[in-house]
């Protein structure tokens, strides 16, 4: 007799691997594709070349911080860092110096209404000598400031040039002296040299102002990172464009911040130019000294000083205004 035969035992299946069942549910996914998408390296685009998230064709090793892949995928992905950018005109910043410097002048006002002027303080304040002399000393500080900035910014930027760089030690010296000068004294000697009138006391101004903006616009060019020069000039950009597309630019707090102090001065120091014969609200402060009259005092001193300090508001403003953005992000 001969053996039954065995039992026949179904064939197992062979094993499929993970990958080979990856490129199974590819090739579905593929067959699967809607139009205006196609499938580069396991991953779906869309014919305008943007990676497609929503079309669930996640390869499964993807790096992990991409979309879809790992843990940090789309839903788990951070945001990107918010850039926040600080305010540069606050109401504050705008009405409170204004509503301090128009209650001095309103209880200036109101002490006047009820002073007793003689007819020496009635002389040297009335026929629109207050205003004659509150215009010549804003003529004076604008035009002096004009010259300022017209000298100062341009020789700053050319002492920091290659070809001129040992001449910045010259310069500073000048200007230095020029500010270290008592500006009575220097008012007195270009009064002997060029005689009385506004023209000695604009070029004395001018001269007490110069150091200032000279030496924050070159400090400003200075402080400019080298690297940053150097990728803009391995770039393609010209040195003029290098100077007034990057150097400039990262340069403008610092010659504001100096245009600022300068325009103090000015005013400051246009106040001197009644000793030679210059005019402004230096001829109401000497005649109230001279005259021991007390009002005329008074009014020459807070007009100067509300002067002095509207102008170093406006210019405050300014500054806010002209800071390039970039430079008031928050690290």
């Amino acid at each position: 007799m001969s053996a039954p035969p065995p039992e026949e035992r179904p064939k197992e299946r062979p094993q499929e691997w993970p990958k080979e069942r990856s490129k199974e549910r590819r090739k579905e996914q593929r067959r699967e594709r809607p139009e205006g998408e196609h499938e580069v390296k396991g991953l779906a685009f869309r014919d305008d070349g943007e990676f497609s998230p929503d079309s669930g064709d996640f390869p499964e090793d993807l790096p992990e911080g991409l979309p879809g892949g790992g843990e940090g995928g789309v839903e788990g992905e951070a945001p990107p860092p918010k850039v926040v950018l600080k305010g540069r005109i606050t109401w504050q910043k705008l009405t409170f110096l204004p509503l301090v410097l128009a209650a001095v002048l309103l209880a200036t006002w109101l002490w006047f209404q009820q002073a007793r002027l003689d007819p020496i303080s009635e002389n040297a304040l009335s026929n629109g000598q207050v205003s004659k002399a509150l215009w010549q000393q804003i003529r004076l500080t604008a035009i002096s400031t004009f010259f300022v900035l017209i000298i100062a910014i341009p020789l700053g930027i050319l002492l920091t040039r290659t070809a001129f760089r040992k001449a910045t030690p010259v310069a500073m010296t000048l200007a230095n002296m020029g500010q270290a000068t008592p500006a009575i004294g220097l008012l007195a000697l270009l009064v002997i040299w060029l005689g009385t009138g506004q023209r000695a006391a604009l070029i004395g101004i001018t001269v007490y102002a110069i150091l200032p903006v000279l030496s924050n616009t070159i400090a400003g060019l200075k402080a400019n990172d080298p690297t940053l020069l150097e990728a803009a000039r391995g770039i393609g950009m010209s040195p003029l464009g290098v100077l007034t597309r990057i150097e400039l630019p990262l340069a403008v707090p610092l010659i504001l911040a100096g245009v600022r102090t300068a325009l103090v001065l000015n005013v400051g120091t246009a106040t001197l130019a009644t000793f030679g014969g210059g005019g402004g609200l230096g001829v109401l402060i000497t005649t109230g000294i001279t005259t021991q009259r007390m009002p005329v005092l008074v009014l020459g001193s807070v007009l100067t000083v509300s002067l002095a300090l509207l102008v170093d508001w406006l210019a405050s403003l300014v500054e806010l205004l002209l800071r390039p953005r970039g430079l008031e992000a928050d690290s």
